[in-house]
């Protein structure tokens, strides 16, 4: 009666339920707890289609009525595992496990030696995480070879902090820089350690008379004309050179300044003093110079920005170039036909005319009779030449258009002054000319003939120069 009852219950709760439209997933829940409520009702009375266990029925007998309910399963008198599941579980709590330990290289050092453990039955009931070794296992040794294993490492470690300290550490300085002539060419302009070794021995005799008065101990003369160099090259401010080179900003103005000086005297003033003569550039003639065999010297001039003082007004407009639309200092340049810069004059005003630099650099007193001038178009100074000396400049256009000799001539000329471009490009390429501050305007005519001879060490501006110099004729 009671399951009959249940199942019209549960119909009519159906029913009522999809009268009124409710959700499906409530009929749903309802109906999961109707079903579990019929699962939970116990009825003494099995139906036709019931199974019972024959624990419920004294002497294990059908004959017999069942007198033992489900709910009473503690009072049954056999477990309902049979003896072969009991075994089984039994033997499941205890499994032989054999550990093998594989011996570790590292480096030539053996870390572990094999270990062998016994066969030794783990209980999976406890919650113990320790493994149980045998009395064959010495426990000393495991500990000294854990330690021998740490000890490694960390020497490994501390020679790795070490490298790395010692790469922290490492000195800028020229010893480390001769190592790498590319580098070393980078910060000097130099092409190799042995040309900066070369003009090193040129200068180590020099006397030293430092700018401030006192000498500077704690840098190495090589360091100081390195120094001077990656200032000249770079114009590295002082602070970063100081910090370079491990040492106060004074001293780094104290060592450039009286390098300079050095510089100057050796390679300006010994060594650039006076023009080479005719026979002398025609024992490297390039083959652009054959048709001016009596040439001695390509000229031209160029410009350097700089600051002028507001106080002058005088100077802000001499200085002043209508070329550069800046203020300027000009200077007047000379190269032989092998493209060796030959002739610096000293600096002048933006405003200066080609002419007025020509007639005072004091270029003109040193040629001779029959030497070739070739110069730009600007250079009108036929008239100041000396008796003898000749001018070639391009033509110029008087018709409206080029005759075809003139434009031969141009061309032919063109080739040989082009070299002179070229000079004066690798003169720029030294950053400290890119600009003159006040606080340099002493210093800046120096610096530009110092600049100017150190290019003569470089590479030869005509590779075909160069063959030459290595097999003469």
């Amino acid at each position: 009666m009671k399951q009959e009852r249940l199942n019209a219950l549960m119909v009519l709760t159906v029913e009522q339920e999809m009268a009124v439209n409710v959700d499906a997933d409530a009929v749903i829940d309802d109906l999961k707890i109707a079903v579990d409520f019929k699962r939970r009702i116990r009825t003494d009375e099995p139906k036709s289609g019931a199974r019972v266990c024959s624990c419920h029925f004294e002497d294990n007998k059908k004959e017999n009525d069942p007198t033992i309910l489900p709910h009473r399963s503690q009072h049954f008198n056999l477990h309902h595992l049979t003896l072969e599941k009991k075994t089984r579980k039994k033997l499941f709590k205890q499994i032989p496990i054999q550990m093998d330990v594989i011996p570790v290289q590292c480096d030539d050092q053996l870390v572990v030696n094999e270990l062998v453990a016994n066969e030794i039955p783990l209980d999976l009931s406890t919650t113990s995480k320790s493994i149980i070794c045998t009395d064959s296992v010495n426990s000393s040794n495991i500990a000294s070879i854990i330690h021998e294993s740490e000890n490694y490492f960390l020497k490994e470690e501390n020679k790795a902090m070490k490298l790395k300290l010692k790469q922290l550490n490492l000195s800028f300085n020229y010893e480390n820089l001769s190592q790498n002539n590319e580098l070393l060419q980078s910060y000097t302009g130099l092409p190799t350690n042995d040309i900066f070794m070369a003009l090193y021995n040129l200068l180590k005799n020099s006397k030293l008379h430092y700018h401030f008065g006192w000498k500077v101990e704690s840098i190495s003369k090589p360091d100081q004309l390195l120094i001077t160099l990656m200032k000249l090259r770079h114009n590295f401010p002082h602070f970063d050179l100081a910090t370079r080179f491990k040492c106060s900003r004074s001293t780094i103005t104290n060592i450039s300044i009286t390098w300079i000086n050095i510089l100057h005297n050796v390679l300006f003033l010994k060594c650039m003093n006076k023009i080479p003569s005719r026979q002398k550039n025609q024992t490297c003639l390039p083959d652009s110079f054959k048709p001016f065999m009596n040439c001695r010297i390509v000229i031209d001039c160029t410009e350097i920005f700089t600051s002028v003082s507001r106080q002058s007004m005088n100077i802000q407009r001499d200085t002043y170039s209508s070329y550069k639309h800046r203020n300027t200092w000009k200077v007047l340049i000379g190269i032989a036909p092998n493209g060796v810069v030959t002739f610096v004059s000293s600096l002048f005003p933006g405003s200066t005319s080609d002419k007025v630099i020509t007639l005072k650099s004091g270029l003109l007193e040193q040629l001779v009779q029959g030497d070739l001038i070739l110069a730009d178009k600007g250079f009108l100074i036929r008239d100041i030449l000396p008796p003898g000396v000749s001018l070639n400049l391009p033509p110029f256009l008087d018709t409206p258009q080029f005759t075809p000799q003139q434009v031969l001539q141009t061309e032919v000329i063109a080739k040989a002054r082009i070299h002179i471009e070229r000079a004066i490009q690798r003169i720029k390429c030294f950053a400290i000319l890119n600009f003159i501050p006040s606080t340099m305007m002493k210093q800046a005519e120096q610096i530009f003939q110092v600049v100017a001879a150190l290019t003569n060490l470089q590479h030869p501006l005509i590779h075909e120069v160069e063959n030459k110099m290595v097999n003469p004729s």
